[in-house]
């Protein structure tokens, strides 16, 4: 991988061109007669053959045995300069062999090289006869030092650099991934509700019609005005089913939702002479937040449903009140009662399901002959 920073892409190049230039200018200004032709061609030859290799360096994708072939390369290429450099320019570029070994072997790779230069020009200073006392090789080695200390500290900017920008590449595509796999569960979640939602109002509703218009084949003959009364019934629980699909709609819209209201209109549709329902909601309006209250009445939607459809019940009581902490729905009919333990359907576990989203608990209390008790709670504060 390629570091994106310009500066430290060209680098290389932009010493590799100075050192060229600079040789061209020494001989075109004749400030070098001993420098032959042949020595002049191999010096601007290895040169440019460097910069051939930083530019396909720079535009593959890079392993471990990549780098070390081409610092491997880079090494032969300069020392082939070098021996042909007559002014010794080209002995500068050998700080880039410690920042290339930085830069893609690691910082072991590039401090090794860089003392192993070191050492090499000290044990060329000493072996010239007055290197430690000459001020041009003094300088020289000074100047080398420096160019070492300040190549290290560039490659380890780099690298750090190069992992920062790696770890934030890995970081935005694990928040991708998280962002995805959150949408996925919304989603889930979402079509969960929605299913839910139809199986309690629509399904309930239904449940209604069902019973209104098998109550009106069987007086059709026998009472008409009693048919009649049970059509005019399933055409207001059909009504009441239209109302719950744009309450939901309005839901999404964020629609202000009241659970006495809405408590209400749902007994207002199942009230019969052989069903009757009786309703408190004098705390029905505390802070238990719109999630919480359609919760509630889904729950006593589906208390009803099935008090009416499979319990037998004439008598049904809703209240809602304060809990400990929040509001608690309970639902509790005369009917024939049943075994909790052994009741299959979706009724409960949707229930259930809805509540345990908020935070809330339904409890189920009924054996058979003795009717049953639904109680459910939500904290407050549900949104």
């Amino acid at each position: 991988m390629a570091l994106d920073a310009p500066p430290l892409r060209w680098m290389a190049s932009l010493l590799y061109g100075a050192v060229m230039l600079t040789g061209l200018y020494y001989v075109v200004a004749g400030l070098a007669p001993d420098w032959s032709g042949a020595e002049l061609a191999v010096f601007v030859g290895g040169l440019l053959a460097l910069l051939a290799v930083e530019q396909f360096d720079w535009r593959r994708p890079r392993s471990r045995r990549w780098a070390v072939a081409l610092l491997v390369v880079r090494i032969v290429l300069l020392e082939t300069v070098n021996s042909a450099d007559q002014a010794g320019f080209s002995r500068a570029l050998f700080v880039l062999v410690p920042f290339f070994a930085y830069l893609w072997l690691g910082r072991a790779a590039g401090i090794g090289l860089a003392v192993f230069y070191l050492f090499a020009a000290l044990a060329r200073a000493g072996s010239v006869t007055g290197g430690w006392t000459d001020p041009e090789v003094v300088s020289d080695l000074f100047m080398l030092f420096i160019g070492l200390v300040l190549t290290v500290a560039t490659a380890a900017v780099a690298a750090e650099q190069r992992r920062s920008r790696l770890q934030a590449e890995r970081l935005v595509t694990e928040l991708t991934a998280t962002q995805q796999r959150v949408a996925e569960l919304s989603a889930a979640s979402e079509r969960n509700r929605l299913a839910r939602d139809i199986h309690d109002s629509v399904g309930h509703h239904l449940t209604a019609v069902s019973v209104q218009l098998a109550k009106a084949e069987a007086f059709r003959e026998r009472d008409p005005e009693v048919a009649d009364r049970a059509v005019a019934d399933a055409r207001r629980a059909t009504g009441r089913a239209l109302r719950e699909v744009r309450e939901s709609v309005g839901a999404l819209r964020a629609e202000p939702f009241s659970l006495a209201a809405a408590l209400f209109a749902l007994v207002e549709g199942l009230h019969e002479a052989d069903f009757r329902v009786v309703l408190d909601v004098g705390d029905a309006e505390l802070d238990q937040g719109r999630a919480g209250s359609e919760a509630l009445y889904r729950v006593a939607q589906e208390a009803l449903t099935n008090a009416r459809r499979h319990a037998g019940a004439d008598l049904v009581r809703v209240a809602v009140r304060r809990g400990d902490d929040g509001a608690v729905l309970e639902v509790e009919d005369n009917g024939q009662g049943f075994t909790p333990d052994t009741a299959v359907g979706g009724g409960l576990s949707g229930m259930r399901e809805r509540l345990a989203v908020l935070g809330g608990s339904v409890r189920v209390e009924s054996r058979p002959g003795h009717g049953t008790r639904i109680v459910a709670s939500v904290p407050a504060g549900t949104r």
